[in-house]
């Protein structure tokens, strides 16, 4: 059976505003990190998302702690939500999610880098070549 669950967490981050999205399918947890400038409304955020679900870059899935779906009590639900609501910030296993991926995305941009790096040497190699060439065309 697959099940697949999703939570968005919306919290001040001196100095922007910043949105997590936690999807967990499949025992996998994904985290998707959006930032905001100012407060944003609820219809704001649902239009965001609505509008820009494909270009969301998830992290890397890890492996998630699921809990089984079973009754619970009312005045245990109500506790639940007054808790998150005063919780700042977003659970440890997605913050492990994140870092990953800014990891990753590191170390993609460092390799890019030196790529460009090593192709802006090569051309000027060959230009400091081709001016030799032209100095000694008539010899």
């Amino acid at each position: 059976m697959d099940t697949c669950k999703g939570q968005f967490t919306v919290f001040f981050e001196t100095p922007f505003w910043v949105g997590v999205y936690e999807r967990i399918s499949d025992g996998k947890l994904e985290v998707c990190k959006i930032t905001f400038g100012a407060e944003p409304k609820d219809y704001e955020v649902y239009e965001f998302l609505l509008k820009n679900w494909n270009t969301l870059s998830f992290s890397s899935p890890i492996k998630a702690d699921i809990k089984q779906d079973t009754k619970i009590n009312p005045k245990r639900v109500q506790r639940e939500i007054k808790k998150q609501l005063s919780m700042q910030g977003i659970g440890t296993k997605s913050q492990q999610a994140l870092k990953l991926q800014h990891e990753e995305s590191k170390i993609i941009r460092k390799q890019k880098s030196r790529e460009e790096k090593e192709a802006e040497k090569q051309f000027q190699f060959e230009l400091r070549q081709q001016k030799k060439k032209e100095k000694h065309r008539g010899r």
